[in-house]
């Protein structure tokens, strides 16, 4: 980002707070997304599957695992973006330059992303869960009343050790998710400026490099999210990531790694303006600061 304001040392918290904001506006589609993800049979459209939650299980189902939602962001996010932004700004300090090539951010990026990965990981198995819950056989569904709950009850019936189930594919989404949205955002803002001359301070330019990373970053990081998925809402069957991707890919071929792309670039690229946009203000404004 801009040279100025990698001096200013702005609250570790502000990527999580943002990410938590675009959570409230982006929920519906990210239930819709895990959903067709872990359905049986691929074929059904965003719009036919919001249409079916709300028909069948009623207009609030829509936000199903809202607060295992937003206690993955306040875990995941708060930390690839706060781990992230501290690198870039001590790494700024020592050398003394002003903007970090993309040889340097990359690797920046990846330890964040690994680290967020790994936080957010037991209250992304209770989000994945219960944005499923009702999809399954009545005897089959956990019923956890919020994330707090589910986390208790994952620990009770299956040991802490299942709140770490998917933790491999969740680790490679991570890198993959803050490399390509995180320095992209970074990259096309820089281009944006110094090339295109347009403000930094603009809405408008940070909505152009945002609306970019959601496109890029959806793209990579499909197949590691669908793997994700699949794994965290699997019932203890013991399988490896490897197994599983080996037998999606054997019984519903090679396109099921970017099933759930439109869906997920239509909750993403969402996700990813408001959490830059939020994110800018509170960098404008300095809250808390």
């Amino acid at each position: 980002m801009a040279g100025d304001r990698l001096k200013v040392q702005y609250p570790f918290w502000y990527g999580g707070a943002s990410s938590m904001a675009a959570c409230l506006v982006t929920h519906p589609l990210d239930l819709a997304k895990v959903r067709l993800q872990t359905a049986s049979t691929p074929g059904q459209s965003l719009i036919s599957m919001i249409y079916q939650i709300i028909v069948k299980e009623g207009f609030f189902k829509v936000y199903s695992g809202l607060t295992a939602s937003l206690l993955r962001q306040a875990t995941y996010s708060t930390t690839r973006f706060g781990v992230y932004e501290f690198l870039k700004e001590y790494y700024v300090k020592v050398t003394e330059t002003s903007k970090p090539s993309m040889g340097i951010l990359l690797p920046i990026s990846m330890v964040s992303g690994a680290l967020g990965g790994l936080v957010g990981n037991p209250s992304d198995v209770v989000n994945i869960r219960m944005q499923n819950d009702s999809t399954l056989p009545r005897e089959l569904r956990r019923n956890y009343r919020n994330a707090f709950d589910g986390l208790y009850k994952v620990c009770k019936n299956e040991g802490v050790g299942s709140l770490f189930r998917g933790l491999s594919p969740n680790l490679v989404r991570g890198v993959l998710m803050t490399a390509s949205q995180v320095v992209t955002y970074d990259g096309a803002k820089n281009v944006l400026i110094d090339l295109l001359h347009m403000d930094p301070s603009k809405k408008s330019t940070h909505f152009s490099a945002s609306l970019l990373a959601g496109l890029v970053a959806t793209t990579v990081c499909s197949p590691a999210d669908v793997v994700k998925t699949r794994i965290m809402n699997s019932k203890g069957t013991g399988k490896s990531a490897f197994s599983i991707l080996r037998s999606a890919v054997q019984n519903e071929g090679i396109g099921f790694m970017f099933r759930g792309w439109v869906p997920s670039f239509i909750r993403l690229g969402p996700h990813t303006i408001v959490t830059f946009l939020v994110l800018e203000q509170l960098r404008k404004f300095k809250i808390a600061m």
